[in-house]
């Protein structure tokens, strides 16, 4: 059997063919290994292979090992990604574009029994692989997946290595690989913008401090999936062990190329510049460092043919030929849901108003934070009748935010609910005819559809879950077949299909019905284009760069697609009367030439030549209003790499005039619009997924806007506590921010809602807050731990939110909490500071002036972590409980008079107690207490006997990796009740109280990204305890407003 090859070399980078196999041998035998050489110099015989169809079980691409004789994971490696001078990866693309066996050719001599597995890859690729690769293009990925069998390096293993080298002229026999592999990488779709991970077995925390430049020169292998590193195939569980999580804006998912089929595997393209942000050590050796991936301001690697863009403009990778593929997990997925929702603003009454035309129709915008990742945007009444309410989808949190509108524009109550894995589009509509509107939402991580009834009070009821076709980017809502039910069409990005979903009427669907239609469809509108009463669509194709109409029937089916062609690659479309004759148009953003292309439409459905409109940079998303009261219809842009929002005022003749631009967030994916202030002006919400918030631009007119109740907080915030900060009777919140150095203020007004912070400089990495009256001046001071200085920093003489005093102490090894307390009977707020590097506390006695002269230490279990005092045995002295990570105990030391402690006894509780809290769970006026376990996933109780003793621990299940614990009445019986923050699932679980101290099963609420720290307290005036939790990973707040329990309701701020 021999394999022989066109000498012809290729013209087209999407060409590149394999020669057909000749065979002479027996069908039968067709598994059996080729003799064949790079060279055509000998042939191998067929026992000096191992057997192709043994796949190999670990991909170790995901992790560095340390102990490899040859890894990459050595200091000199490590400093040559932070400090290493190497220069850019050129000249490879001038290599011509071969089959696979002729681009490793060079190769031979240096990566062992390379032939073997250039066969394996050929044999494991289809024949039409995915992604409109060829078979060629895909089976170089795939030989890169391939691990070779021991003790024989991968190709990955020494290609990687060279690619670290200080010498490029050693890459030289690689570039013909290099072109064929890197023309493939660039070819696949970018995912969206997320975080991955990847894992080193070896501390490098040293090596990256914060604000540190890195460069991956490497291809380097990551998962979306923590969970997978903690595999003990992988990263596992125990030793020196480094998490990176980065922020990645164009790696590439080379799942459906890859040897390993079954895993997520995303992979960073050489050349990937990062900047350290953060470190963290939430365990014994264990670090997890928080890169953020940006563009290079130089070249570092060249892009692999003429066009490419290895960096795309707005963090995504970008072709300029007729193949100009936005990456689809973040364009088609992030921005066309928030074409779509113009079915829902008939929510609001169109407005005629006569007024005066204005030129500037806007103000400067105001931002709100919302969750990870805000996607798409809908607007309806969803609370009541006349409360406009702002429904934002964010992929990160795979949540659905709420904001209700106030009658000035602002907004208020973001409520969360968990829906699919990264949705794409969202519409809303009644979907079950009881007068109240629901929700559907696309996921194009999941190819599903979810339908989300509505109780009609803001509330949803549990999801109602429909497979769609594959990647299904965009929703339109409308009953396409006359029964009086709202049905469903999908464009489905992956399967180049619309699919039709019939409405049961009952909120069941049937099942899709599907049209083949372009390549890669991105955007869906609906509407009557040939006047026979019957509801029409109309599809663009980003990459066909065209138009589909498909005409509708009277039974909700369609003819013939009908092909109309426009400038570049279309990511969004709209629709409505452009030219004032009663006809619909379309106008189509073509993202690549910075234009709008509008296509008149004639009476019978056809359509003229497109006309061009110049916008800003990367248009993507389009919405159509009356800005100016001028009866011409105009359009509203959002421009993502110029992070704006334009405004086209229609002429009236389907033209527009020069756009008029305001700058919003960081990276705008959507827009939507309606009258948020009441003003009988439309205004406009952007979506802004670089930052994670959303931005409103109000219509000239009254309407200010204030600050809405969720807020970024710094980054990465670890503790925080409330008091009357200032003195006026509302609740304010205190913030501690981990790498920034900082704590943050957030003033309260007693609706829920917060003034802007207010920062403060104190140590190195805080961890803990408590507020408290120091000095005998009635106003609130503050004590923070700096975790990596080993001090404490005392801030007094607030005056209306401003400290004017600083004074820092020293206590034990990296304090990490804090509580105060009168531990010695003098009237004065002592302190006591949990020391987590020398397992001890350090007792602080105030002296009445806000100073702390006296420190005592106490030796308590190891890796102590939360302390919490009270009397447990009723002597009127305060006591102690401790709990001590690496221990598994609580330590009990009671109190005497003069503020000193007596030896510890300890108790077993759970693997890895984290946090504790106190409360009489049994009704016996004995104070208990609640550990949490972040080890196991259980709280443990353990139950008073009054004299300092308890009894043995029972455990109770919560969410994974429980880091908080708070202790109230949630559900007003008088019976005490637990909230746990659950920061392994991003979850609060509520554990409610019995009278005999047992707990019943938990119920678990969404929050935002990484719960890290909860609190309880009425913030609104009440008398309901509510509850606040830190979201360590998006940086932000969650507000829990209790009410009745058994309807299951809390406010949610992501």
């Amino acid at each position: 059997m021999s394999i022989t090859f066109n000498g012809e070399e290729t013209g087209n980078h999407q060409d590149v063919l394999r020669e057909e196999i000749n065979t002479n041998t027996d069908p039968l035998y067709r598994d059996e290994i080729p003799s064949v050489n790079l060279n055509n110099e000998e042939t191998l015989e067929r026992n000096q292979f191992p057997v192709t169809n043994n796949p190999m079980k670990i991909n170790h691409r995901l992790v560095d090992v340390s102990t490899s004789s040859k890894g990459s994971v050595t200091v000199m490696n490590i400093m040559n990604d932070i400090e290493g001078n190497l220069g850019p990866i050129l000249d490879y693309a001038e290599e011509p574009l071969l089959p696979l066996y002729k681009a490793c050719a060079s190769l031979e001599n240096i990566i062992d029994d390379l032939s073997t597995y250039i066969k394996m890859a050929l044999d494991e690729t289809p024949e039409k692989p995915f992604d409109e690769l060829t078979i060629d293009e895909s089976a170089a990925i795939r030989l890169y997946t391939l691990e070779w069998k021991k003790p024989y390096e991968s190709l990955y293993t020494v290609l990687n290595r060279t690619l670290k080298e200080q010498s490029r002229e050693k890459l030289r026999p690689y570039f013909k690989y290099l072109k064929l592999l890197l023309t493939a990488l660039v070819k696949l779709p970018c995912i969206p913008p997320l975080s991955v991970w990847r894992g080193v077995t070896k501390n490098l925390s040293t090596q990256f401090p914060p604000g540190t430049t890195v460069v991956w020169w490497g291809f380097s292998s990551c998962t979306t999936e923590m969970t997978v590193l903690e595999n003990n195939m992988y990263l596992g569980n125990t030793g020196s062990r480094t998490l990176f999580s980065v922020e990645a804006i164009n790696a590439r998912t080379i799942r459906n190329h890859s040897h390993f089929v079954n895993e997520d595997e995303v992979l960073l393209l050489p050349g990937t510049q990062m900047i350290v942000q953060s470190q963290f050590s939430p365990a014994s050796d264990l670090y997890i460092i928080h890169l953020k991936q940006v563009r290079p301001e130089q070249i570092l690697l060249e892009p692999p043919f003429e066009g490419a863009y290895v960096y795309p403009k707005i963090q995504r990778q970008w072709y300029r030929k007729k193949r100009f593929a936005i990456p689809i997990g973040f364009l088609f997925t992030l921005i066309i849901g928030g074409i779509i929702i113009g079915s829902v603003l008939g929510t609001r009454p169109k407005i005629h108003t006569a007024a005066s035309v204005c030129t500037h129709p806007f103000q400067a915008p105001t931002t709100y934070a919302t969750g990870n990742n805000p996607q798409a945007a809908a607007l309806g009444h969803f609370m009541t009748n006349n409360e406009l309410v702002v429904a934002v989808v964010n992929s990160g949190d795979n949540a659905l935010l709420l904001l209700s509108v106030n009658a000035d524009g602002t907004l208020q109550n973001p409520r969360s609910y968990p829906i699919g894995y990264r949705p794409s589009s969202s519409v809303a509509a009644d979907f079950n005819n009881d007068n109240k509107l629901d929700f559907a939402v696309s996921h194009y991580g999941d190819d599903t559809i979810r339908i989300i009834l509505g109780n009609g009070n803001g509330i949803f009821q549990n999801s109602i879950n429909y497979v769609a076709g594959n990647r299904p980017v965009s929703l339109v809502a409308k009953d396409f077949n006359n029964d009086n039910k709202i049905d469903l069409v999908v464009a489905n990005y992956g399967t180049r299909t619309v699919s039709i979903m019939f409405n049961k009427g009952n909120g069941m669907f049937q099942y899709p019905v599907d049209y083949p239609i372009g390549i890669y469809p991105s955007s869906l509108v609906v509407n009557d284009f040939n006047n026979d009463n019957k509801l029409d669509l109309a599809i663009s194709n980003y990459d066909d760069g065209n138009v589909i109409i498909l005409f509708g029937e009277e039974n909700g089916t369609f003819g013939i697609p009908i092909n109309y062609p426009v400038n570049g690659s279309t990511s969004s479309t709209v629709c409505g009367d452009f030219n004032n004759d009663n006809q619909p148009d379309l106008v189509v953003t073509s993202a690549n030439y910075n234009i709008i292309s509008v296509l008149l439409g004639n009476k019978n459905g056809t359509f003229q030549p497109y006309i061009n409109s110049a916008t800003d940079k990367i248009p993507f998303s389009i919405i159509a209003g009356h800005f100016n009261n001028d009866t011409n219809l105009d359009v509203a842009v959002v421009n993502t790499y110029d992070n704006s929002t334009s405004v086209l005022l229609g002429i009236g003749n389907g033209s527009f005039q020069t756009p008029t631009t305001y700058i919003v967030g960081y990276l705008p994916v959507s827009v939507i619009l309606g009258d948020f202030n009441d003003d009988t002006k439309l205004d406009l919400v952007v979506s802004n997924s670089g930052v994670n918030t959303i931005s409103v631009l109000l219509g000239i007119g009254d309407g200010n806007l204030q600050a809405a109740i969720n807020y970024t907080i710094g980054n990465m915030p670890t503790s925080m506590v409330s008091g009357y900060f200032n003195n006026d009777t509302k609740l304010d919140v205190v913030v501690t921010d981990d790498f920034d150095r900082i704590f943050h203020i957030l003033l309260g007004n007693g609706k829920e809602i917060f003034q802007f912070p207010l920062n403060y400089t104190v140590g190195e990495s805080p961890s803990s807050v408590v507020l408290d009256n120091f000095n005998n001046n009635n106003k609130m001071d503050a004590v923070v731990t700096n975790n990596l200085d080993d001090t404490i920093t005392v801030l007094l003489d607030n005056e209306n939110g401003i400290f004017h005093t600083r004074m820092d102490y020293s206590v034990g090894k990296a304090p990490c909490s804090v509580i105060c307390d009168d531990f010695n009977n003098d009237n004065k707020r002592d302190l006591v500071v949990v020391n987590y590097g020398n397992n001890s506390i350090s007792v602080l006695l105030n002296d009445g002036n806000g100073s702390f002269p006296i420190l005592m230490n106490y030796m308590v279990g190891s890796w102590p972590y939360s302390v919490i005092a009270f009397d447990f045995n009723n002597d009127t002295k305060l006591d102690l409980a401790v709990v001590s990570f690496g221990s598994f105990t609580v330590s009990i030391l009671l109190g005497q008079t003069n503020g000193t402690f007596q030896t510890p006894i300890n108790y077993v509780v759970g693997d890895f107690p984290y946090a504790l809290t106190t409360g009489d769970f049994n009704n016996d006026m004995k104070p208990d207490l609640a550990v949490a376990n972040r080890g196991e996933n259980t709280v443990s109780i353990l139950l008073n006997n009054g004299d300092a003793t308890f009894q043995i621990s029972v455990n109770y299940p919560t969410g994974n990796s429980p880091y908080s614990i708070t202790s109230a009445d949630f559900n007003n019986d008088t019976k005490i009740d637990l909230a746990v923050a659950n920061f392994g699932d991003n979850t609060i679980s509520i554990l409610l109280g019995m009278e005999n101290g047992v707990f019943q099963t938990p119920l678990f609420y969404q929050t935002g990204s990484g719960p890290y720290f909860i609190i309880s307290g009425d913030l609104n005036n009440d008398k309901k305890p509510d509850m606040i939790v830190t979201n360590q990973k998006s940086g932000d707040l969650n507000e829990h407003e209790t009410v009745e329990i058994q309807s299951e309701i809390y406010l949610n701020e992501p």
